[in-house]
């Protein structure tokens, strides 16, 4: 199919094809200043107060997985989408795309999730829509979420305020949601303790904004993973960023299940981890705050910043090498959220 003129599932993978479809078709007839900074979540303009809003559909197959399933997935993204730039959920807004034959046992499960994640992060579900379509369509059902929050008075996480030396912190193992789902779906039959990480981040970010001042920029690894965030952080700085492969925490059943696969794990989504850049004096204290968390306990400094004007990121091997890390062209794993 002609990439060009049709749209293909790799356009969905948040790496050079989204990049490319948001340049190059939704910009040029959508774009404004507030909309063209491409964050997580976006100020919204013209408020007395720092609002944040955000707002991401989830259309995962399979509907449930080890670990979690669509509603607790569709909570977690929207809240962690507001943390990472620095704001409290206020409210959730939730609709639902059902289709028809979609069993009532099914959807009741999903929702007690909803709510069970909802009280997780402090939030509630304040307003919400239903659709029903054509038996066999939507895979059951499709769930998209949209947040407002409070944004911290004098708080600006953002690309733009990273510097050279810099380091980047990661607040636990990587790639466990993408392989979760994926063995779920392609392999049914093997048994695995893999798990999905899926988890609201609001009160470890919190935490972690309250005791430290030289956060300069968050963001959660999901499509694309931390090549795709790393690499991102690259591009938009224009300046070198360096991991440390063996810095960077992977499970052993994870990595496992990315060779069964033939994936490349740092290419696979988290949906309960965090990339945090800050100042190199306040990196230890970041750790420690992140570390006082469940969701933060096994998190690291897995690279740096350097002065080098360049727009590249680098991964230093264990072996001892490097090799630049691109941005992933499309999506190695489709429907993972």
């Amino acid at each position: 199919m002609d990439k060009s003129k049709h749209i293909v599932l790799a356009h969905g993978g948040g790496g050079q094809l989204t990049d490319e479809l948001i340049a190059n078709t939704l910009l040029p007839r959508l774009g404004n200043e507030t909309l063209g900074q491409l964050l997580d979540s976006s100020i919204v303009p013209g408020t007395a107060e720092r609002m944040a809003m955000t707002i991401d559909s989830y259309v995962v197959r399979p509907l449930f997985f080890p670990g979690g399933d669509i509603g607790r997935l569709a909570v977690c993204g929207t809240v962690n989408d507001l943390a990472v730039c620095g704001a409290e959920p206020l409210g959730l807004a939730l609709s639902l795309i059902m289709a028809e034959g979609l069993e009532r046992e099914v959807l009741e499960s999903a929702m007690n999730s909803v709510r069970e994640a909802a009280d997780e992060a402090g939030v509630k579900v304040i307003t919400g829509d239903t659709k029903v379509v054509g038996r066999g369509q939507a895979d059951g059902m499709y769930i998209t979420t949209a947040g407002v929050g409070s944004v911290r008075e004098g708080l600006r996480l953002h690309p733009d305020q990273i510097r050279a030396g810099d380091k980047l912190i990661i607040s636990g193992t990587i790639a466990d949601h993408g392989l979760a789902v994926m063995l779920a779906r392609e392999m049914p039959e093997v048994q695995s303790v893999l798990r999905s990480d899926v988890a609201p981040l609001n009160r470890m970010i919190g935490r972690l904004l309250d005791k430290v001042s030289g956060v300069v920029f968050m963001r959660d690894p999901t499509r694309g993973g931390l090549a795709c965030v790393a690499a991102d952080i690259a591009g938009r700085t224009g300046l070198h960023v360096v991991l440390d492969e063996g810095r960077i925490p992977i499970r052993a059943e994870t990595r496992h299940a990315a060779d069964m696969l033939g994936l490349e794990v740092l290419e696979v989504a988290s949906e309960g981890k965090v990339v945090v850049v800050v100042r190199p004096e306040a990196a230890e204290a970041a750790l420690g705050a992140l570390r006082e968390d469940e969701h933060g306990r096994d998190a690291r400094i897995i690279g740096q910043v350097e002065d080098t004007r360049d727009g590249l990121c680098e991964l230093q091997t264990v072996l001892g090498g490097r090799r630049i890390m691109l941005k992933p062209y499309g999506e190695q794993l489709s429907r993972i959220c």
